[in-house]
């Protein structure tokens, strides 16, 4: 295995438990994608772990009873897992397990020349055009919401809305953040409030999506 990756385990102040692998800085593509899920899946608490997905793509841990969420992209995978739900059913959307997840590069120019293609008119009121970090919030904000909202088909524009943006947070050693908040309209569910949290790691603007009734571990949000 290459051993310029890198595994890192911490906890996040919205209650959720983030693993990262970043480096393998030779590999690229689908290998570096390979190389790094395996260097997650050997970094079990257990030991070994499988990672299965459900019919709508979203990725479970086998025989785990918790949430997980998970995001890549040039040098960083991430996954995010909330506490065991027993009982949850992980194949469609709960508010006890919603959880999404998504990350980007901090440098990603080409998010500005789309952010019409995914922000509403309100949104791009609120999103500055000019200001990169805010655009990657933005744009991880709403595939986070999405993958959250397990249900596919949702409108970016129309069905997923960010409220307010989070504060960017560099030091995830400090227990406290300013989360930002969204609303998205799922169907069975009606229209489901969320918090968003965002952190930089590795070049890359993180954001976590979650609701008020997310089975969290540590540092409830406020």
């Amino acid at each position: 295995m290459d051993d310029g990756f890198v595994y890192c385990r911490r906890r996040t102040p919205a209650g959720v438990k983030i693993e990262e692998v970043s480096g393998g800085e030779g590999c690229s593509g689908a290998v570096w994608r390979a190389m790094a899920w395996q260097v997650y899946k050997e970094n079990g608490r257990d030991g070994y772990r499988e990672v299965l997905h459900t019919d709508n793509g979203a990725p479970v841990l086998y025989d785990e009873e918790c949430r997980i969420s998970a995001t890549h992209t040039a040098g960083l995978l991430v996954v995010a897992t909330l506490a065991e739900t027993p009982g949850a059913d992980m194949e469609c959307f709960d508010r006890h397990t919603a959880l999404g997840v998504d990350a980007e590069r901090a440098d990603r120019l080409k998010v500005l020349s789309v952010r019409e293609r995914y922000l509403g008119a309100a949104e791009l009121e609120l999103v500055p055009a000019d200001l990169l970090p805010a655009n990657i919030m933005a744009w991880t904000a709403k595939e986070a919401l999405y993958k959250a909202a397990l249900t596919p088909g949702l409108d970016w524009r129309r069905d997923i809305r960010i409220i307010r943006l989070p504060v960017l947070q560099e030091d995830l050693s400090e227990h406290t953040a300013v989360y930002g908040e969204a609303e998205v309209d799922i169907p069975g569910a009606g229209t489901v409030a969320f918090s968003l949290y965002s952190y930089l790691s590795e070049g890359c603007i993180v954001t976590l999506a979650l609701t008020s009734d997310s089975a969290t571990h540590l540092y409830p949000k406020k």
